[in-house]
């Protein structure tokens, strides 16, 4: 069964929430129909009066590197102003928000709590109901299933932008869902409407929804870069390659002084369930050690099901450092009296002391399940599909 995402419900269904209305949209490059028509022509087309567009990490248009401010700007095609929510400021301000009635989000996210989307959603949240503008989102698919939770959830004073909500790394929330939720923990409380999707069961994953997928980010390219993303993303917290600067970003790890094949021989001896590791060289053009040869290993995954993505990344830093202790380090923090990197993605220092004890990663992945199996049970007030 085909699905039908949130746009195309808004469109075909439910124009009565946008008729006559001032409309500012938030979203990107991914948000399409499944003829890949993109958000603001289908709206256009269907007569809604879209008066301003906001732009996440990467900007409107998807073109910008990760981490890089964006700049405000104007849609060369419709005249309409861009604001950058990922440049001075990641919250619409008063003045951005002036002249306009209702507020659309319709992004992709990935399903992953540290993807800034999520931190997007939350801000535009926030700064609507302090406005007292009603938000409307329109829901897509989680594309790697809204059935696992996994991964430890975000303890006190480690929320940041990768990390706005006390919500496992991998959620197994829709963005919609991820809206009631952030809505409900919101003082004042936001005017959040969420148009649901049709056809889409918590089972699926992307490629089984018969949608166009359309990366969501430079280093976004595939549905197989989002299916490791919730374990390899934790490699941006050392200074090992997490592959950016390459075809395969988030599919690779290495670094200068690593050897692939030992590398992979040893990940492979422990025999994580629905993955292997194969021996790679490879130079990135962009981000760590761009110029140089790395040598490491790329994560083939063969079983989706069975995979644990955080636990993989847990191994995959464990193996490095390992092999290669003198070199291998955690970041430290980009400013003085914060957490390191690695610690606001993994949402607490535990994980990273465990391993710089020499835990072994099923050690840290037993302690987070606890909370995380809580979160599953809680979470069925959010959920809007079975």
């Amino acid at each position: 069964m085909a699905v039908t995402t949130g746009l195309e419900l808004l469109i075909s269904e439910r124009l009565d929430l946008v008729r006559g209305r001032r409309v500012g949209l938030a979203s990107h490059p991914a948000a399409v129909l499944p003829d890949l028509t993109g958000a603001v022509d289908a709206l256009l087309g269907a007569g809604v009066r879209l008066v301003a567009l906001f732009g996440p990490e990467h900007g409107f248009d998807a073109s910008a590197a990760d981490g890089v401010g964006v700049d405000h700007s104007e849609d060369r095609r419709t005249g309409l102003p861009v604001y950058s929510l990922y440049g001075a400021t990641r919250e619409p301000t008063p003045e951005m928000l002036e002249g306009i009635d209702v507020l659309v989000f319709d992004m992709q996210d990935i399903g992953v709590r540290f993807y800034t989307l999520v931190g997007t959603l939350v801000c535009v949240l926030r700064a609507a109901a302090r406005a007292g503008l009603p938000v409307i989102v329109l829901d897509r698919p989680n594309p790697i299933n809204g059935r696992c939770v996994d991964g430890p959830l975000v303890e006190p004073g480690f929320e940041s932008f990768v990390s706005m909500l006390p919500v496992p790394i991998r959620h197994g929330l829709t963005i919609g869902e991820m809206a009631r939720y952030a809505a409900g923990l919101l003082d004042p409380a936001c005017d959040l409407t969420v148009v649901p999707m049709k056809g889409w069961e918590r089972r699926r994953w992307f490629d089984q929804t018969d949608l166009p997928w359309v990366p969501t980010s430079p280093a976004m390219p595939h549905l197989s870069t989002a299916t490791v993303y919730p374990g390899t993303c934790l490699i941006e917290g050392t200074n090992l390659s997490e592959g950016r600067g390459t075809a395969l970003p988030f599919e690779m790890v290495g670094a200068p002084w690593l050897d692939g094949y030992r590398l992979a021989s040893d990940l492979n001896a422990r025999d994580l369930p629905g993955v292997r590791f194969r021996p790679v060289r490879f130079v990135p053009a962009a981000s760590k050690h761009a110029g140089a040869v790395c040598e490491g290993v790329q994560v083939h995954v063969l079983d989706r099901e069975a995979m644990r993505p955080p636990l993989v990344g847990l191994h995959l830093i464990a193996g490095c450092r390992a092999q290669a202790p003198e070199s291998c380090c955690f970041l430290p923090p980009s400013q003085r009296g914060t957490p390191c990197h690695f610690d606001l993605l993994a949402g607490s220092s535990r994980v990273r002391e465990g391993l710089e004890a020499g835990a072994p990663p099923e050690e840290l992945a037993a302690a987070w399940a606890p909370e995380a199996g809580e979160f599953e049970s809680e979470r069925t007030a959010w959920l809007m599909y079975a």
